[in-house]
């Protein structure tokens, strides 16, 4: 039996409005990722990032090729994956507008891990990581990044984007990412 007999009969050729409004109902968490080396400081805001495997250790961040910070991205292959808490709304909203890189930076305190790209003090998590591979669809690449240093805030609670709006998360155990 083929997998069309099993699936019902679905409407194709979705709108572009119709499908950000539907993908506006899935919470994801709000990120900033950094990067730093050959091609520049930069950073953006991004809720599509999500696990690949825990061996290697692995995530995937989508950046639009359009992007203003596409080309340090594409030529530092490195990245770190700042997963924000509850309070940075505002630090978010920086880095995903138009704001000069340099002042983006100048909002927050910054360390480094293994990789050299910003880590965000006081982040929720922060996964330091090289990219290993990159698929193009659409208008995005998709970043394969194998990561090679995080760390863990247990004071931070978490932040999501959920209908067009951010949203605070409370912790309810502190783990030191060490599981529950």
């Amino acid at each position: 039996m083929s997998l069309d007999t099993l699936l019902p009969e679905v409407a194709t050729g979705v709108e572009k409005q119709e499908f950000r409004n539907a993908m506006a109902r899935l919470g994801a968490a709000v990120n900033i990722i950094t990067t730093d080396g050959p091609g520049g400081q930069a950073g953006f805001t991004a809720s599509a990032v999500c696990s690949v495997t825990d061996s290697p250790p692995t995530l995937l961040v989508c950046l639009n090729r359009s992007a203003s910070v596409y080309e340090a991205f594409n030529a530092n292959r490195r990245l770190c994956v700042n997963t924000l808490g509850a309070g940075h709304e505002s630090l978010s909203t920086l880095f995903g507008g138009k704001t000069p890189m340099a002042a983006r930076f100048q909002a927050a305190d910054w360390s480094t891990l293994a990789t050299g790209s910003p880590v965000l003090e006081g982040a929720a998590a922060s996964f330091d990581c090289h990219i290993t591979q990159i698929a193009s669809v659409g208008t995005h690449d998709v970043l394969f990044c194998e990561i090679k240093a995080l760390v863990c805030n247990d004071h931070a609670d978490g932040l999501i984007w959920f209908d067009r709006g951010y949203h605070s998360l409370k912790r309810l155990l502190p783990d030191s990412c060490g599981g529950y």
